[in-house]
């Protein structure tokens, strides 16, 4: 038996670092420091035990290791880049979350 697959945009199982913000103008603003472990351009499934519900809105500091991808990034060997995405949590389950991700995002080079 094979299973269908629903989603329209190619999934990649990238464990990268990640920061998430919790966007609430009514409290201070809450940090989860934790790691993807499958991503698309449309979202990314997070693995954590710190779960937040449904709908809450988040910015997430991506940080993209560079040095670690294909070689045709080799000119940019040994560099980092930051991708500055926003979006709301759609789902959540005992192994994490899953965050839709919005048309907002900044890329930035880290410089070190």
């Amino acid at each position: 038996m094979s299973v269908i697959e629903k989603r329209r945009l190619e999934r990649f199982s990238l464990k990268l670092p990640a920061r998430l913000f919790v966007v609430d103008e009514n409290q201070d603003k809450e940090t989860i420091d934790l790691v993807t472990s499958d991503i698309c351009s449309g979202g990314a499934f997070v693995e954590t035990h710190q779960r937040l519900p449904v709908g809450t809105e988040v910015k997430i500091d991506l940080i993209l290791p560079l040095d670690e991808l294909k070689k045709e990034l080799e000119k940019l060997k040994g560099r980092k880049t930051l991708i500055k995405v926003s979006g709301a949590v759609i789902r959540s389950n005992e192994r994490g979350m899953a965050i839709c991700f919005d048309e907002r995002f900044r890329i930035l080079p880290i410089r070190e």
